[in-house]
């Protein structure tokens, strides 16, 4: 068996802990669903992250009092806002920091 230089292990284990921590933050990014109602509150979208529609609820009766115009601009409000809504929780998950500053300077100043 050979012997790892204590540098090496640690680069290692930093880039293990880099990978688990991108592994949470996909899984985070995942979990994602923004489910915003429409003006009315008939419609009820469900959007992912990446701004796909993941579902659709529609109230009882809502397509018999409204019409195909008025549906259709409840459906697209309600999809917009639910895509805003993910966007936002998309951009929170990563304006949080990955690594630490402070470890992460100091990690890099002992190989300098």
């Amino acid at each position: 068996m050979t012997d790892i230089h204590p540098d090496v292990q640690a680069a290692l284990d930093a880039a293990r802990e880099l990978r688990n921590k991108i592994a949470d933050l996909r899984e985070r990014i995942d979990g994602i669903r923004a489910r915003r109602p429409s003006p009315s509150g008939a419609v009820v979208p469900e959007v992912d992250a990446l701004g796909r529609l993941t579902g659709l609820y529609l109230v009882p009766g809502t397509t018999a009092q409204l019409d195909n115009t008025e549906l259709i601009a409840e459906i697209m409000a309600a999809i917009r806002e639910s895509t805003q809504d993910a966007g936002r929780q998309y951009r929170a998950i990563m304006d949080q920091p990955l690594v630490d500053s402070d470890s992460a300077s100091a990690e890099l100043g002992q190989y300098s």
